[in-house]
């Protein structure tokens, strides 16, 4: 053989050793992150109820793993920094309250973000909605944490159509919607949701398939607006429910319709750009909905008790479901493994041949990949609800058993609501025309015995609510069986004093080794009023205007000495 041919043969297994990087073409997977706000458990289809119409989400579901037990911490902004970072909040100081938009505090810089570990491994990372984790200095914002395009808001919440923020009764209500670092004007008077989705679709159209996509979609809905006008939807799309009787509920299930649609839409750009068989598309919510109180949403979460900011089950296990053909499925199945949010950095991570993710204690983030794969592989047994010392309650569950001591709100939130009225709701034959019907539903063909097999086992079951036995939370601590009492309605921490005592205990560890918690208290001086009425890093704004100052005053004290040396050297000596 030849030197030249021995040449050609080495080059060749070059190539074919490192394709996608010498041929140009993209062989991780493409994943694709959909977060709602405050979305409850009752308020998709998949779940067994047909009152809000979601058959795009429910037909990705049916042809994927619906995630069961899937958890995550009951609020917003530590919800979204365990996704981010793979870590428990309670171990990187995220875990008390939210950001709100005057307050100067946010996700640790010392913290590597998913969206850094993806661009690192040649991922184009794009940031479409709601960031929540800080932004009052610029180092804190998307751009500046690993996304390389952000469309979308900064802060909480945002109204629905102008996309103002009113913080709070003694602030001025200002706009929040950026393109990457600049305020964008333009899109003033487009509902948000729309928007979201259409620069979802946008990114993946126009993706360059040289390089994989890592796309994260937070979305607003159906968390409410400002509180002079909290429930927004098209009228339009409201007036697709006028079956439900609730006025705030029929809003609600317009709110969530869009969302569905988008969902649609995804897919279907993605099935457009031959991006599908190469995709992980994940679905949930960012905590439970809040059936009443502050930003409340009329949202579901029966037969699970309690909502948003609470122990219960209503506020931290959430709506979930994960699609791809790369988990080898030969037809949708119900999960019941124990799924943290923290698990995604290094489950998607993991489908992306990404290395070096970090593995912390047994609350922060587990590969889960291969479980999603087979349902006989368990990764976790322990999930850290929450140790929430402003309200001085804990959550904890270990292999199912789940403990309680305290509560939130004073126990406001300590009972089961939302529950539906049954004539308030599509019929089973209404559902699957409308299930087959969807985008979804087109794309990838249902079996409708395996559907309703696949619901019935999605949905929780909880007999009469009204035989519960006391939970005393502020009083004692108390324990569940969520194996057996997945809504929480027996008490069972007299008949169980070792397995309390031991949870107990273990909670007391973690709360030895927790983080103290970042808040700070809110600054008069991020008032949007100072800045052209938009939301923006205050602090940096400030130091530059203090700089700014400075420079004249500093060249005007440079003149003086100047001109007092030039005359005191030019004074005649005597």
């Amino acid at each position: 053989m030849s030197r030249r041919d021995c040449f050609g043969l080495v080059l060749l297994a070059v190539i074919s050793a490192s394709g996608e990087k010498l041929s140009g073409t993209n062989t991780r997977p493409n994943i694709i992150v959909i977060v709602t706000d405050d979305l409850g458990w009752n308020d998709i289809g998949f779940h067994g109820s047909t009152q809000i119409r979601t058959p795009n989400i429910d037909a990705l579901a049916y042809n994927g793993v619906i995630l069961n037990r899937h958890y995550t911490p009951p609020l917003c902004t530590p919800s979204r920094a365990s996704l981010m970072t793979g870590r428990h909040p309670i171990n990187i100081g995220m875990q008390q309250h939210v950001i709100e938009s005057n307050e100067p505090w946010g996700l640790g810089l010392d913290q590597k973000l998913l969206p850094e570990y993806f661009r690192e491994a040649g991922y184009r990372t794009r940031l479409v909605g709601k960031w929540h984790l800080g932004f009052f200095r610029q180092a804190y914002t998307p751009t500046r944490r690993g996304f390389e395009s952000h469309f979308g808001y900064i802060g909480p919440y945002i109204d629905y159509w102008d996309h103002s923020l009113q913080m709070s009764n003694t602030s001025t209500r200002g706009l929040d919607m950026r393109r990457n670092l600049e305020v964008d004007y333009s899109v003033n008077g487009s509902y948000a949701t729309d928007l979201f989705n259409g620069e979802a679709v946008r990114l993946i159209q126009e993706h360059d398939q040289k390089k994989p996509l890592l796309l994260v979609l937070t979305h607003l809905a159906p968390h409410t607006g400002n509180e002079d006008d909290p429930m927004q939807a098209p009228a339009e799309e409201v007036e697709k429910f006028d079956y439900i009787k609730d006025g705030k509920r029929r809003v609600l299930a317009a709110m969530i319709s869009k969302v569905d649609e988008g969902v649609g839409q995804i897919m279907q750009a993605l099935k457009e750009r031959d991006m599908l068989d190469n995709s992980i598309v994940l679905f949930y919510a960012d905590n439970g909905a809040p059936t009443v109180g502050i930003h409340s949403n009329a949202g579901s979460n029966f037969p699970l008790k309690g909502q948003k900011y609470s122990p219960w089950e209503g506020a931290v296990r959430t709506v979930a479901a994960i699609w791809s053909p790369l988990l080898n499925l030969t037809g949708g199945r119900v999960s019941n493994q124990w799924i943290h949010v923290s698990d995604w950095l290094p489950t998607l991570a993991h489908a992306a041949r990404i290395e070096g993710i970090p593995i912390g204690s047994d609350i922060d983030g587990r590969n889960q990949w291969e479980a999603l794969k087979n349902p006989a592989i368990s990764v976790r047994n322990v999930v850290m609800n929450n140790i929430d010392e402003l309200h001085h309650y804990s959550s904890y569950s270990r292999n199912g058993w789940k403990y309680v001591n305290g509560t939130s709100w004073e126990g406001k939130f300590d009972s089961w609501m939302g529950e539906l009225d049954e004539e308030d709701e599509l019929s089973e034959e209404e559902y699957v025309v409308m299930l087959a019907g969807s985008v979804v539903g087109r794309m990838m063909p249902l079996d409708l015995d395996h559907v309703a097999r696949l619901r019935r086992e999605a949905a929780v079951e909880c007999g009469d609510l009204s035989e519960a036995k006391d939970c005393k939370p502020m009083e004692s601590a108390c324990l569940f069986n969520l194996l057996d009492d997945p809504c929480e309605r027996n008490n069972v921490a007299s008949e169980n004093l070792d397995i309390l005592e031991e949870l107990r205990e273990e909670v007391e560890q973690y709360r030895q080794m927790a983080v103290e918690p970042r808040n700070k208290p809110a600054d008069s001086r991020a008032d949007p009023g100072f800045y052209n009425n938009t939301w923006t890093w205050w602090l940096d704004e400030i130091d530059s205007r203090s700089n700014m100052y400075l420079f004249p005053v500093l060249i005007i004290v440079i003149s003086i000495v100047m001109i007092a040396l030039i005359i005191l050297i030019t004074r005649p000596f005597k």
